[in-house]
């Protein structure tokens, strides 16, 4: 006979938590049964194996990697903390090519962040993992046209507040999401250079709801005043620029032994759902605060602020599935990234969905 389990017994068989269990079995992906007392039950057979012991989500149609060691540096590239430097390909096209830091996941958190802002609609930079002689790294196209200018927010922020301190990226409480939203919601900043919108989602400030969404999803914690910007055209025009840096995301920086005890954990204390709430956004509700908004709470306000944008953006994230950003993990080269980081990637995803949807708005 089949044994059949309680919930929170297969929710630590499967390394997700109940709520994700009570998800699938709303969506049919699981068949419950009732005990005659009317208890709920998992069937043994009706467990979704972890990622890592997944048959039916293979490694294939795996990311490339581009080998980049016939180019020459054009220039460095002075803004961010990592090796980064500009180059020109034969097609006169310029690219990036930004080294990941040691022992992190930085390379593929980057690209893996590219193919999320796709499957949600978000305008964004677009990455590819990338080999500069024996450094790894990814390599991004200039989303910058030819005689344009890109202007950070802390030039922006500048501007706009006396004694902005442009130079401090980080523990830097006037950079609050209320500039930031009234910078970009102003009537001289348009959408990203040829975004065509969707639902209620059209203005800058709009769209910028969406780049909330996503670093509430992959808990992105770099969002700082250099990590958004605005595109000035020859002839004066204002754009958002497309969402980039997104490589402090998806617990990157964690260790493998760190990431299965927190897996594995019965303690709530240290549990996964602990874990996401953790995550820190860059803005600060105000100047007088001590700790910056969570990256839950940035996207909130930029929502009630923006309700009609934030359910067009809520309705995208319903439609991405666990099986749509698992097999985007999966893609992954397997010196890349290891079994772990998938699992624990794939469980930040989850559970941050589930946050997300519950809002409602």
């Amino acid at each position: 006979m089949v044994e059949l389990l309680k919930v929170i017994e297969a929710a630590e068989r499967m390394h997700v938590t109940r709520q994700t269990i009570y998800a699938w079995i709303k969506s049919g992906r699981i068949q419950p049964v009732r005990t005659a007392g009317g208890t709920l039950r998992i069937p043994e057979d009706q467990l979704i194996a972890p990622v890592s012991q997944r048959k039916d989500v293979a490694r294939t149609d795996v990311f490339r990697v581009v080998d980049i060691s016939h180019v020459e540096q054009d220039s460095t590239e002075p803004v961010g903390t990592k090796e980064k430097f500009w180059y020109w390909e034969n097609d006169g096209t310029k690219f990036l090519f930004k080294t990941g830091r040691p022992n992190t996941g930085d390379n593929w958190a980057e690209k893996i962040a590219s193919e999320l802002c796709d499957l949600l609609g978000v305008p964004h930079a677009v990455y590819d993992l990338a080999r500069w002689h024996d450094i790894r790294g990814v390599i991004t196209r200039s989303f910058v046209p030819q005689d344009c200018r890109l202007v950070h927010g802390n030039e922006l922020l500048a501007e706009l507040e006396a004694g902005y301190e442009k130079t401090r990226r980080y523990k830097q409480r006037k950079h609050t999401l209320t500039l930031v939203l009234q910078i970009i919601g102003r009537n001289d900043v348009d959408s990203p250079i040829g975004w065509r919108g969707f639902d209620e989602v059209h203005s800058a400030i709009d769209v910028f709801v969406g780049y909330l969404m996503l670093d509430a999803w992959i808990a992105n914690q770099d969002r700082h005043h250099e990590n958004w910007a605005i595109v000035e055209t020859i002839d004066g025009k204002k754009h958002l620029a497309p969402s980039y840096d997104h490589a402090a995301s998806l617990g990157r920086n964690e260790v493998d032994s760190n990431r299965e005890r927190r897996l594995a954990t019965k303690d709530s204390g240290y549990g996964m759902r602990q874990y996401v709430q953790r995550a820190k956004s860059a803005f600060y509700a105000s100047p007088d605060d001590t700790k910056p908004m969570s990256t839950l709470d940035a996207f909130c306000e930029a929502a009630r602020e923006r309700t009609s944008a934030a359910h067009s953006w809520l309705r995208r994230m319903q439609g991405v599935s666990l099986v749509d950003t698992e097999v985007i993990l999966k893609r992954l080269p397997k010196d890349e990234i290891t079994e772990v980081e998938i699992d624990f990637a794939q469980t930040i995803l989850d559970l941050n969905r589930q946050r997300i949807l519950k809002l409602g708005f």
